[in-house]
């Protein structure tokens, strides 16, 4: 037990392991009793990187994506059919799944409580998420 299925629905338990290819996934979320995020992530990264994306998505959550799959990915998307390109946007995250958007955009801005991966390339280092970082950036710039 332990193992779940997350997709476009709520998080499935599943009994049995082999269950988990009885469906389409569009990712897979992984965790270990011992290893550190940072740890599993190199691990999985290691073991499964050429087949898919391996990326720390938040605390306790390492995520196994299809190759080419990010969030840069949706956000280009989003830009797109807005009629904007990467130079008209600003990204905001915390987590290392958010370096390609930070590579993508034209201005990242790592929340305070940030990975420390994520602070290194960002534009900007704001407050943490309960301290309203986002709120702080965007009224400076819109002010």
């Amino acid at each position: 037990a332990g193992y779940s299925v997350v997709g476009a629905l709520p998080s499935t338990p599943l009994t049995d392991v082999a269950d988990l290819w009885a469906a389409p996934l569009n990712k897979i979320y992984i965790q270990h009793p011992t290893l550190t995020d940072d740890e599993l992530a190199e691990v999985a990264g290691r073991t499964a990187g050429g087949f898919v994306s391996v990326t720390m998505a938040g605390e306790g959550i390492v995520e196994l994506l299809p190759l080419g799959l990010s969030k840069a990915t949706g956000l280009s998307l989003a830009a797109r059919r807005l009629g904007l390109k990467a130079a008209d946007t600003i990204a905001f995250g915390d987590m290392p799944n958010d370096l390609p958007m930070f590579a993508w955009s034209s201005y990242g801005v790592a929340m305070g409580n940030a990975h420390t991966d994520l602070k290194a390339v960002a534009d900007e280092v704001t407050g943490a998420n309960d301290e309203d970082g986002i709120a702080v950036v965007l009224e400076r710039m819109l002010g």
